[in-house]
């Protein structure tokens, strides 16, 4: 059985990756910004006979994310798996230009929000539950990227600050993978495909689940030489 942290668990991919995982027979503690009573996640969590727990956590918020660290800390003695998803497309709050749209429309606070959320978040995480992947003796960080964040396979012009943040978030993995290697720990960033979530549309080719197996497949199958390695839901090493 892991000790599993998922952080945006409340919808989408961090959701299904919470209940596949309890369904797995793993100890999970899912992470939402604002937790709601009585939402799927809370339903997903109660059916999970005592291996599920529920934790506020602002990934943006510094003492968010150490209140939660010392929750989880509370409930798991090491954490096997990271799951860092939390993320945005947009910057909460603004119109979706402000940080998505073409350059006269940028607004640099909300380009800072996005790169907040989802570069320098899973920074926080990371570094609050270190202690607890050091504790696993051999652990796992997934930093959910995407296509869109490869330097090399862009095209054209698309979402800015999105794009920006996963490449930054890319580099997370690569230099985190080399300092945590020395206790045990492993970093990857995995792209999970076009999935139709609410970020991803109802376009989208992929179902969460088709997704979420794929991965937790790539995940199991990860050793020491993968860390700092940037991969699709298949395992299929991708260009940064």
């Amino acid at each position: 059985m892991r000790r599993v942290v998922v952080t945006g668990a409340n919808r989408g991919l961090g959701l299904e990756f919470t209940r596949q995982l309890l369904a797995a027979g793993d100890e999970v503690v899912a992470t939402a910004r604002h937790p709601q009573p009585g939402d799927e996640l809370s339903a997903v969590v109660e059916a999970s006979e005592g291996r599920g727990l529920v934790i506020a956590m602002d990934v943006a918020d510094p003492a968010s994310v150490e209140r939660a660290a010392t929750g989880i800390g509370e409930r798991l003695a090491a954490v096997d798996l990271l799951v860092n998803n939390a993320g945005v497309w947009a910057a909460p709050g603004w119109p979706e230009g402000a940080s998505a749209g073409g350059l006269a429309g940028l607004e640099p606070e909300a380009v800072l929000e996005v790169l907040r959320i989802n570069a320098v978040g899973p920074l926080a995480v990371t570094k609050a539950l270190a202690p607890l992947l050091a504790a696993a003796g051999r652990s796992t960080v997934v930093n959910l990227s995407s296509g869109l964040a490869s330097i090399a396979g862009t095209g054209g012009r698309g979402n800015l600050s999105y794009a920006v943040s996963k490449a930054a978030l890319n580099m997370l993995s690569r230099q985190l993978g080399a300092e945590l290697r020395r206790q045990g720990t492993i970093v990857v960033s995995m792209s999970p495909g076009w999935v139709s979530t609410d970020m991803g549309g109802p376009s989208a080719p992929l179902a969460p689940p088709e997704s979420i197996k794929s991965m937790l497949a790539t995940i199991a199958e990860l050793g020491p030489g993968d860390s700092g390695r940037f991969l699709d839901l298949n395992g299929k090493e991708l260009p940064f």
